[in-house]
């Protein structure tokens, strides 16, 4: 890759802020239909796959992963002033 065509600060902070937004947005859409899930889980004591669970253990994995790097961006811009 060309010096020229590697992003900047400001165009990979730039990208980073759209990504959060979008997964803002992603993640309480998400929740709220989880949450309906849970309810009407509870509340007809409905069995789920086994592949749900997999799967949302999957997901915890890679929120965690991901907190974890978006501190480590918060810290190294802290660090800046």
């Amino acid at each position: 890759m060309d010096i020229d065509e590697r992003p900047t600060v400001e165009h990979s902070l730039g990208m980073l802020s759209e990504a959060i937004a979008k997964a803002t947005d992603d993640l309480r859409a998400s929740r709220m239909t989880i949450e309906t899930a849970r309810e009407d889980i509870a509340s007809r004591s409905t069995s789920i796959a086994r592949d749900v669970v997999r799967d949302a253990e999957k997901v915890v994995g890679h929120l965690r992963e991901t907190d974890e790097s978006l501190r480590n961006v918060l810290r190294d811009l802290q660090e800046r002033f």
